[in-house]
């Protein structure tokens, strides 16, 4: 690693500390944008945040511009690197869930409420956290620069997606078309968490998905099931019986081929992982359980959430549902799975692997239909990488201790795009909270969190300036 800029430093976060009532004030503006994606009554008000921000980059000397999509918007903005520096292109989405249930909530959702606590306060709002509050965290940070400095270290390229909360259906296309303006030397994505409230982290493990509508379709209407019943299969019993053997005793996935080309992580990585303190118990309370249940057993439930595939059925319906009875063989039945991939799995062909597996097990005159919500691969990143070790330097130098080194369970589509069509690898460093209540009612980000990430992503800005690829 080269000379970094570090000298600077100190005063550009003495200049975010006197600014950050600012900060909080613009993050609020943005906070009262309902942009619910997937709300088309509210595609407007997607479009007038994706505005916003345009109009926040254009601010701070940015080439910013919104980029219309089949969907939503993308907003793209660009600001040239000095002469031997690096590019670090930007990641966040600026979509939001719906608010609802409304009446779970202490204030309104779509107006920022800053509620004193013992841990310095917190704001709330739905997109607080996920994810307007962590795109501010590196906007900020553009404005420490710029306001004390004059200029930034880096290039910087930001993208910010209106679609992130619907399946990200127009990423892919804008990937393709937009291949030469995103060109960077990594991605930098803040849309997880820290580790706790005092350390950060930085996940480089992130699995990927695949999600299918699955139906079963049996007699060609619903039966009587004391005449029929016996002679015709129940295509609710089967699909029950199909989801059943999609698990074997141990826990595993038991569809042939499921892991096969899985790459496992590294013994150093799993000795990290293993030196962690992570509260086993607490992570099971936090469900309202006591054993992990589920999943390999012969793994830990690090190994299980990070690293290894799952299959679950998220919802199952079809026949009579409502009160009283009604005896009935249906006509149909369906269920929602979803399949969290790991490293070295093909989506299309997990896919195919679980089409295949319920298509065998029909019986006669029976068929299937499926329906795919869309698929996205897992990323892993080296961890040799010089820009990891950047982040680490930068984050180290705000919190007095270097970050956490981790992975995740969750899907972040965007991600794996990124990855595979632009040729770059993604440090996701985020500054969430495991209590933030994601997508749920009473959303916040603790303000700690808040201005720490703008000091993190102003001291990543620095050791970005002296990395280079190898």
């Amino acid at each position: 690693m080269s000379d970094t800029p570090f000298h600077q430093l100190d005063e550009i976060l003495d200049g975010i500390e006197a600014a950050f009532p600012d900060s909080i004030e613009r993050l609020s503006r943005i906070l009262a944008i309902p942009s619910v994606s997937t709300d088309p009554d509210r595609t407007d008000e997607v479009h007038r945040a994706a505005i916003w921000f345009r109009d926040e980059l254009d601010a701070l000397g940015f080439e910013a511009k919104v980029v219309e999509t089949p969907g939503h918007p993308v907003v793209l903005a660009s600001s040239p690197a000095p002469e031997g520096a690096p590019t670090i292109l930007f990641y966040g989405h600026y979509d939001v869930q719906p608010e609802d249930p409304i009446d779970l909530w202490d204030s309104p959702p779509f107006e920022a409420t800053v509620v004193e606590d013992s841990n310095g306060g917190r704001i709330v709002a739905r997109g607080a956290v996920d994810d307007k509050g962590q795109v501010m965290c590196f906007i900020e940070a553009f404005r420490a620069w710029r306001s004390t400095v004059g200029t930034l270290p880096v290039g910087v390229t930001v993208m910010l997606e209106g679609e992130e909360e619907s399946g990200s259906p127009s990423l892919e296309g804008f990937l393709d078309a937009h291949h030469d303006d995103l060109r960077a030397d990594v991605c930098v994505v803040s849309d997880t968490g820290m580790w706790n409230a005092e350390t950060p982290a930085i996940t480089t493990m992130l699995r990927g998905m695949v999600y299918l509508d699955v139906a079963i379709d049996g007699p060609t209407h619903d039966l009587h099931s004391g005449m029929y019943g016996g002679a015709i299969a129940n295509p609710a019993n089967v699909l029950a019986a199909i989801i059943a053997a999609m698990h074997d005793a141990s826990g595993g996935v038991a569809i042939p081929g499921f892991y096969d080309d899985i790459v496992e992580p590294d013994a150093e990585t799993l000795e990290s992982w293993s030196k962690l303190d992570f509260d086993e118990a607490a992570f099971l309370g936090s469900a309202g359980v006591t054993a992990a249940t589920g999943g390999e057993r012969d793994r830990s439930v690090l190994e299980r959430t990070w690293s290894r595939p799952t299959l679950d059925a998220n919802g199952i319906h079809g026949g009579y549902t409502a009160a009283g009875a009604k005896t009935i063989i249906p006509a149909t039945c369906a269920a929602k799975i979803s399949c969290r991939l790991v490293p070295g799995q093909d989506p299309d062909r997990i896919e195919q692997l679980v089409m295949d597996f319920v298509t065998a097990r029909l019986p006669e005159g029976f068929t299937a239909r499926f329906e795919s919500h869309g698929s996205n691969p897992a990323i892993v990143v080296p961890p040799d990488s010089p820009w990891l070790a950047a982040a680490n330097d930068g984050l180290e130098r705000v919190y007095g201790r270097p970050a956490a080194i981790i992975g995740t369970g969750g899907s972040i589509p965007a991600v794996g795009e990124i990855q595979q069509r632009l040729s770059m690898d993604a440090l996701l460093v985020g500054f969430g909270l495991d209590d933030d209540r994601v997508h749920s009612p009473n959303e916040k980000f603790d303000l700690r969190c808040y201005r720490g990430g703008i000091r993190a992503h102003a001291a990543m800005l620095a050791a970005f300036a002296g990395t280079s690829a190898p």
